[in-house]
């Protein structure tokens, strides 16, 4: 069962159902089943477990599940609510030796990376440190050495919040070695979910950069993933891809704002009241 979960959660098979594991497997293999729901739109399901997790008597789970959550939280518009998860994830470490020995970073030194990561991208939403928290987490992933490809999870979340503090900060330019090397790294791996929200950042790079072929390349990058993103199930990031498109689209701003509404509804309609609460409070969401 393990390898059919790391698949969904990390590799080629996001859509995948994970309802068994969900219900019967090791923590470990709810964590991965809580990812892949996430990864879905399955937000109840994926909070009922991790809530779970984050009281398990294993510290690197225990940050791992709060941290996920914190992404989760995130992806509706819920920085602030993130923030106190990542913090959360942060300190269940303390005293933890930040081990690397699991080649899609579930292990001390990836839940280490996921924490820091996390609070940069909170500052993003929240106002704060974001570039000196990234600094931070850059440096922790340094520090484990290993190839590219072994701590491949953890490379790619920093780079997309290189890319989102360039954007934020109105340097798309900037954002975009970051943005590009994510889908090289992510697209390397063979992690399906993460080559897409690769994609997402670095089209949203290119929309910043106001030239033909940026734009061009943008809108090219969407469009497809707007289908896949439907044909895998991937759901949470079909919404912002469409909104993304009818920023760029002023003759048709309104259907694709209209079809970023109806795909977040149906994702809202299969979260946990506390999601919905941070999604319609958001300046983030439609």
């Amino acid at each position: 069962m393990d390898e059919v979960l790391r698949d969904a959660a990390f590799g080629s098979s996001p859509g995948a159902d994970v309802s068994r594991a969900a219900a019967q497997g090791t923590p470990r293999q709810r964590w991965l089943a809580a990812v892949v729901l996430g990864g879905q739109g399955h937000y109840a399901a994926a909070t009922a477990l991790l809530t779970e997790l984050r009281h398990t008597p294993d510290p690197v789970l225990a940050s791992l599940a709060a941290s996920t959550l914190a992404s989760q939280r995130r992806q509706v518009g819920g920085h602030a609510a993130a923030r106190r998860l990542d913090g959360e994830a942060l300190a269940r470490l303390a005293g933890v030796p930040p081990v690397a020995d699991d080649p899609d970073c579930v292990d001390a030194a990836g839940a280490l990376a996921d924490a820091l990561t996390g609070l940069a991208a909170d500052a993003i939403g929240v106002g704060g440190p974001a570039r000196r928290l990234l600094v931070v987490a850059a440096d922790t992933v340094g520090r484990l050495g290993g190839t590219e490809r072994h701590r491949w999870r953890s490379r790619v979340r920093l780079d997309w919040v290189r890319a989102e503090i360039d954007l934020a900060a109105g340097r798309p330019a900037e954002a975009l070695e970051p943005a590009e090397r994510a889908v090289a790294l992510a697209t390397a791996a063979g992690a399906v979910r993460h080559r897409v929200k690769s994609r997402m950042v670095l089209a949203a790079t290119l929309a910043n950069l106001h030239d033909a072929v940026s734009k061009g390349r943008a809108e090219a990058l969407l469009e497809c993933d707007v289908r896949h993103n439907e044909a895998l199930g991937l759901h949470p990031l079909v919404w912002p891809c469409a909104l993304l498109l009818g920023g760029m689209r002023p003759d048709g701003a309104q259907a694709w704002l209209e079809r970023a509404k109806g795909v977040l509804s149906c994702v809202l309609l299969r979260a946990d009241p506390a999601a919905r609460s941070l999604a319609a409070a958001s300046v983030w969401v439609p």
